[in-house]
């Protein structure tokens, strides 16, 4: 019998930006190939990334509880841009596109 493990589930924060990389979007989410998708499809025409066009990863974070993703995407909302930078530069030097991780 396979019992119930807590933790076992992976959750991602994650910034995109649009592809002249003036915005940033954070965000939260289980499963960052589909919700990446969702982003470039723009299901929702009237949201922040589909008004901006917003759907190329510049960065992102794994967490096991969603509890401290969510904590760590508002934290990550609450920065300037230059303290974004400086984050997503710490694992994506040259802020190149990431998409491509999860196609």
């Amino acid at each position: 019998m396979i019992g119930f493990q807590e933790g076992y589930h992976t959750y991602y924060i994650y910034i995109l930006t649009n592809k002249v990389k003036t915005v940033f979007y954070t965000g939260v989410t289980n499963h960052l190939k589909i919700r990446l998708a969702q982003h470039k499809e723009s299901i929702n025409p009237n949201s922040f990334t589909s008004k901006y066009n917003v759907h190329y990863l510049l960065y992102y974070e794994k967490f096991t509880w969603i509890q401290e993703a969510i904590a760590r995407e508002k934290e990550i909302k609450g920065w300037r841009r230059e303290k974004k930078i400086v984050l997503i530069k710490t694992i994506n030097p040259h802020l190149e596109f990431l998409n491509f991780l999860f196609e």
